[in-house]
C-alpha cells in the first residue's frame, strides 16, 4: 500500500476498500454527516488541514476523535481559551537534575501538538499569538524551541473547530491564517430522521466497537499515491482560472466579482482544488479527476478564501452565492 506508483492496482483497490470500511465504522457512532466525513478524509489523504464550522452539539469533536480511533493514530485535543500560551501547544523547556552528578540541564517537554491528529477546539477563542503557534506548526511540520528544531509526527492532520454564533470575546482568524486550511467544512444540522436516530442511539447503552482500519504508515503511503494521480493540463487550467476569477484586481474578471469581492483566493486555492480532485477521483475508483471533482472542491476550498465587500454585505450576498455564480460563469475550457 506504500507504493508510489499510481498503476499499482492492489493499492488502489485497498484504498477503496479502506474508504468504505472507514465510512462504515464512523457510521456506528456518527449519524449522517456523510459529506463532512468525505471532506475530512479527502483532506487527510491530500495532506491538508480542515476548519470545521458549526454550532455546538453537532458532534464535531466526537467525529474527529472517532476518526482518530479508526485510523490507529495518536490523537490530542487542545481546548483553546483566552489564557492559552504558545508553549501550551508546542511544548516548553524544564530544568532537569541528574541525581548521580547533581548537574542541571534543560530538557524539552513536547506539547500536545506532537500527535498525528490534533483537534484545535474553538480556535477563535485564543489570541493571535497562540493561534499562530499552531498555524506555524501546520505549515512547517516542525516546532522550534530554544534554537532546536523538532519534527512533528507524520501523518500530521489538524482539525480546528469554530463556533459561528458567538463572536463576543473571540479572535477571528485573519485571512492569511485561514489560507493554511485546505478545507472550510460547514457542519449543518441533521435531518429530522437522523436527529430521531441520534436521540434514540445516544440515550441507550453504547454498543459500538470500533476497529482499526489504517496505520500511520499506510496513510503516508496513500498520501504518496494521491500525488501520483495524473491530471490533464485543461483541468489544471480550469482550477487556476477558477481561483484567479475570485480576484477583483484582474482586469477581465466578471463585474460581480469586482462589486462583491474585496480580496480573492491566492495560489494555494488552485493547488488544493487539484489535490482534492485527485483524491476524490481515486476514492471513487477513477484513474484521473474530472471537472466535476474540481467543482465539488470549489465550495470548501474557496469559502474561506473570498473576502466579501461592503456592497455584497449590503445586498445580502455571501461567499456561497459568489462561488455558485463563478461556477456558472467560468468556462470549463479556455
Amino acid at each position: 500500500m506504500t507504493e508510489d506508483r499510481f498503476d499499482d492496482a492492489a493499492a488502489l483497490k485497498n484504498l477503496q476498500e479502506s474508504y468504505a470500511t472507514i465510512k462504515a465504522e464512523i457510521g456506528k457512532v456518527i449519524i449522517g454527516q456523510d459529506a463532512v466525513v468525505e471532506q475530512l478524509l479527502i483532506a487527510l489523504l491530500a495532506r491538508g488541514h480542515c476548519l470545521l464550522v458549526g454550532v455546538p452539539g453537532l458532534a464535531k469533536t466526537l467525529l474527529i476523535s472517532t476518526l482518530a480511533q479508526i485510523l490507529d493514530l495518536k490523537f490530542n485535543r487542545i481546548q483553546f481559551t483566552p489564557d492559552l500560551m504558545p508553549s501550551d501547544i508546542t511544548g516548553t523547556e524544564i530544568i532537569e537534575e541528574d541525581h548521580t552528578t547533581g548537574k542541571r540541564s534543560f530538557k524539552f517537554v513536547r506539547g500536545p501538538v506532537f500527535a498525528n491528529i490534533i483537534l484545535a477546539d474553538e480556535i477563535n477563542r485564543t489570541p493571535p499569538k497562540t493561534q499562530a503557534a499552531l498555524l506555524q506548526a501546520m505549515q512547517e511540520n516542525e516546532v522550534t524551541a530554544a534554537g532546536e528544531t523538532y519534527s512533528l509526527d507524520q501523518p500530521f492532520f489538524v482539525l480546528a473547530t469554530q463556533n459561528p454564533i458567538e463572536q463576543e470575546g473571540t479572535y477571528p482568524l485573519p485571512e492569511a491564517q485561514l489560507d493554511r486550511f485546505m478545507f472550510n467544512v460547514y457542519v449543518d444540522y441533521p435531518s429530522r430522521s437522523e436527529e430521531e436516530e441520534i436521540v434514540m442511539t445516544t440515550t441507550a447503552a453504547p454498543t459500538a466497537e470500533l476497529g482499526k482500519i489504517l496505520t500511520g504508515e499506510q496513510i503516508i503511503g496513500l498520501q504518496r499515491l494521491v500525488r501520483t494521480v495524473p491530471v490533464s493540463e485543461h483541468l489544471v487550467s480550469y482550477a487556476v482560472r477558477l481561483a484567479r476569477a475570485t480576484r477583483p484586481g484582474e482586469a477581465d474578471n466578471p463585474d460581480f466579482i469586482k462589486n462583491w469581492v474585496s480580496w480573492g483566493a491566492g495560489p494555494r486555492a488552485g493547488q488544493y482544488l487539484i489535490l482534492a480532485a485527485k483524491t476524490r477521483a481515486i476514492l471513487d475508483g477513477r484513474p484521473t479527476p474530472s471537472v466535476e471533482d474540481v467543482k465539488f472542491a470549489a465550495v470548501p476550498v474557496l469559502r474561506h478564501r473570498i473576502v466579501t465587500s461592503f456592497n455584497a454585505e449590503a445586498e445580502g450576498v455571501d461567499t456561497l452565492a459568489i462561488i455558485a455564480k463563478l461556477l456558472e460563469t467560468v468556462k470549463e475550457k479556455a
